[in-house]
């Protein structure tokens, strides 16, 4: 039997003897490990500390550490609104309701708005060793210790045993490299700043300084202009402008600094140190004439950093992460043998799921990742985290809101991240700003609107470039109310009610204002529906045979407003304000129109009989009320059933993403051997970095989520659906091991979070649960579901609770 104890005491670290030199080998750890140098971007390993990050090389000859800020952006505040989507509107809602859906399309176009602007890369810092290339056969490891949040690259040339130190820092707010060998006066280098955008490099007394200027506007890939990257001219210009400042301490030997970089020489051991800092003041200020002073900033956290020993720097810096990261831990048993001394990359190839160190690793990856991307204070984690190292990424490297990015914080909550959910409500309050003009512009609607995409500056409309977009991407205005749900899932697992009575409750309310407004009657059966309504990116079959996007009533729009309206009800209940209105969402939520099953038996995903372009498409938005919503649950058989068949029907391909939400679908219908398939499929080695929407998804050789190309929001599904396999709570109980895959016969987790405020440590063994320990945080009322059993019991805040494996009893510790 498996007990409940800590276990992230494991062996982290084999030797071997190279010469009588202690040196690593690969271990069953949870590191990411290599054997050689990264020579692609997808190779590299990334670190952060939610604000600042870097994607560290591991070069030999040559380091690059590839630099993200994540407040730099192109562009600045503007005016996307469009009053033309008003006038518009009456005559697409005619159209559809007549069934001219390929004019609705044509019509609709003229109710979009401008592109988003990009995330950018800042810049490199790029490190030249003076000993040159090469090293000593097979003496050459590198790693990234996501226990710790740091990244080693070791390795002995002539002799000599190199060893690099990187990670950044959020107590200090700096990214810290330090240099070592093992025979005194080794380290010599020349390091420098670049960036693909414009930019200066000088010295500044011993600091290396590089400033930037970012474009005013940059057309998205794959929608550019003869001039996609737009500079304005000048310091004064539109742009926002950053600063990356460099510094060098050494042990012994002599440091210099100049225009061409920090230069160090015959040094035992050397730090450096980087801080870096943006213009960007707000989302409603241009990053110019209202901007900050980024110089300033890099200086004083620089200064700062620099008078601490790396002793205390590494000290203050896992400090911090661990008290995050620990709170969690996963054992599921042995690895295949020697799986441990390959390189991880090479455990993906060979072994794919059925290697359970790497699924623990994979899962955890996920929680690392978040800590990394997104801390109090800092932006929301993008498509691509924090780590970007292009001008025009793939779709903006933006907040994609009609799944990537609610799917980025999935693992929040569940995986005992709490506070790394505060970047995306604090995105959502100021989206409802914008989303408020919005509504009331583009729709005369009141409350708030977001559509399928924004950005730095909170862009609440349409994209498009008003009218050169397909709608079936552009025409979305669910993204905020789809938003909303985060606030209510924050409350569900905090009980915090202050929080949600001051900052949620306005917010959903807000959201359910503008669905309440946007609803219209439909006038054959008199059901509420959206008009006009697409299922995110998904086209379907007109009678004639042509493509079209707009419809009325997609699945998914009903779900979400279901939804919305039931967490608004329920938020109003417990406090207790708000009945009239309470009393007009619980009306309108019962003239909702009904979902519809096809003759497959399937839940469909339109309302009006409509035959999808792509019956194996990556999004199945039309069962968000499975997962993650909550309306469709066993409790209602004939919705359950026909929801399992539609996604049945979609297959087990898809991209990383659709890969990642069909592991939390097939948990929730309580198939754990399913879900670990697709979690397997997920363990697959992508080898392009091209856009490919048919299917290709799986991991880079770095375990970096593959749509392809690189989208982290695969990273995070994978780890809630690891954690809805072994623990949900959306149907009104704590149901253990709901999901449980066969290959998992022994295991245990502990620290997970679930809805009503407790956290739960499981062990089970043979395939069935041998303890629960359930930590009641506010002192609400346990309900366990666990093989058909029910047991509930009142708690009382702070006390633990154990549930016998026969579940006969719960009592108090």
């Amino acid at each position: 039997m498996i007990a409940l104890r800590g276990f992230m005491s494991r062996v982290f670290c084999l030797f071997i003897l190279f010469a009588a030199v202690p040196f690593p080998c690969f271990a069953a750890d949870l590191s990411i490990t290599f054997s050689q140098p990264a020579d692609r971007w997808t190779e590299a390993l990334p670190i952060g500390n939610g604000r600042f990050g870097a994607m560290v090389f591991g070069g030999v000859a040559r380091e690059r550490l590839q630099l993200n800020e994540d407040t730099l952006w192109a562009g600045g505040p503007r005016d996307w609104n469009n009053p033309g989507a008003k006038k518009a509107l009456p005559q697409v809602r005619k159209l559809v309701f007549s069934g001219r859906f390929v004019e609705a399309d044509w019509l609709s176009k003229q109710m979009m708005g401008p592109f988003t602007q990009p995330y950018l890369a800042m810049g490199d810092l790029i490190v030249n060793m003076a000993h040159g290339k090469g090293v000593d056969q097979g003496r050459y490891m590198r790693s990234l210790d996501i226990s710790t949040a740091t990244a080693e690259t070791r390795y002995i040339k002539d002799g000599v045993t190199y060893k690099r130190i990187v990670f950044s820092s959020f107590p200090d707010q700096a990214i810290v490299m330090r240099f070592e060998a093992d025979r005194p006066g080794m380290i010599s280098l020349d390091a420098e700043l670049q960036s693909l955008l414009r930019r200066s490099v000088r010295a500044d007394g011993n600091t290396l300084v590089l400033h930037g200027k970012a474009p005013a506007h940059v057309d998205p890939g794959g929608h550019s202009k003869a001039d996609p990257v737009v500079y304005s001219d000048g310091e004064s210009g539109e742009g926002m402008t950053f600063e990356i400042h460099a510094r060098a301490i050494a042990d012994n030997g002599a440091v210099s600094v100049d225009d061409k970089g920090i230069h160090i020489k015959g040094a035992d051991s050397a730090l450096l140190i980087l801080c870096a800092a943006t213009s960007f003041n707000g989302f409603d200020k241009s990053p110019v004439a209202q901007g900050k002073d980024p110089a300033e900033q890099s200086r004083r956290q620089l200064d700062a950093a620099a008078e601490k020993s790396f002793d205390d720097l590494i000290r203050r810096h896992t400090t911090d992460y661990a008290s995050l990261f620990s709170r969690v831990e996963l054992d599921l048993g042995a690895a295949p043998q020697n799986a441990g001394k390959m390189p991880t990359y090479k455990r993906v190839q060979k072994y794919g799921a059925a290697d359970l160190d790497l699924v623990e690793l994979m899962f955890q990856f996920g929680r690392y990742l978040l800590i990394s991307s997104s801390r109090p204070g800092t932006q929301p984690a993008n498509l691509q985290g924090i780590w970007n190292d292009m001008i025009q990424p793939p779709w903006n490297s933006n907040y994609t809101i009609n799944i990537n990015t609610e799917m980025n914080y999935w693992p929040a909550e569940v995986a005992n991240l709490s506070e790394c959910h505060e970047p995306l409500m604090k995105m959502i309050s100021e989206l409802a700003v914008n989303g408020a003009e919005t509504a009331r512009v583009n729709y005369g609607a009141r409350g708030w609107v977001a559509h399928h995409n924004t950005d730095l500056w909170r862009q609440s409309a349409p994209v498009g470039a008003y009218g050169e977009g397909d709608p079936v991407w552009a025409l979305w205005p669910m993204g905020g109310a789809w938003l909303s749900r985060h606030l209510w899932e924050h409350f569900e697992y905090t009980q915090d009610a202050a929080f949600l009575e001051r900052e949620a409750y306005p917010l959903m309310k807000g959201a359910a204002e503008f669905l309440l407004d946007w609803l219209v009657a439909d006038p054959q059966t008199g059901f509420l529906t959206t008009n006009p309504s697409t299922s995110p990116e998904h086209k379907f079959k007109t009678s004639g045979g042509a493509l079209a996007a707009v419809s009325a009533g997609a699945a998914m729009d009903l779900a979400i407003a279901w939804d919305v309206f039931t967490n608004v009800i329920e938020a109003s209940e417990i406090l207790d304000t708000d009945e009239p209105f309470r009393d007009q969402l619980k009306s309108a939520r019962a003239r909702l129109m009904p979902y519809r099953i096809t003759d497959q038996g399937a839940l469909s995903e339109w309302s009006h009989g409509l035959e999808g372009e792509d019956p194996r498409h990556r999004h199945f938005s039309h069962l968000f009320g499975v997962h993650p919503g909550r309306q469709i649950t066993a409790e209602n058989p004939l919705l359950f059933d026909a929801a399992r068949t539609a996604l049945d029907l979609r297959g087990d391909g898809g991209t990383g993403w659709s890969l990642g939400w069909k592991i939390s679908q097939w948990a929730r219908f309580g198939d754990g051997d399913r879900a670990l398939r697709l979690a397997d499929k997920m363990l697959k080695l992508a080898e392009n970095d091209y856009v490919a929407y048919g299917g290709g998804g799986g991991v880079y050789k770095n375990l970096f989520g593959a749509h392809p190309p690189f989208q982290i929001d695969g990273n995070f599904a994978f780890t809630a659906g690891i954690a809805e396999m072994l623990l949900q709570s959306h149907a009104g109980a704590l149901d253990l091991l709901p999901a449980l895959p066969g290959a998992w016969a022994e295991g245990r987790i502990s620290g997970l979070r679930a809805r009503g405020g407790f956290e739960v440590d499981l062990a089970w063994d043979n395939g069935a649960l041998t303890a629960a320990r359930i930590r009641s945080l506010a002192g609400r009322t346990l309900k366990v579901r666990y093989r058909g059993k029910i047991l509930e019991i009142a708690t009382v805040p702070g006390a633990v609770y154990t549930v016998d494996a026969a579940m006969s009893n719960i009592t108090a510790e």
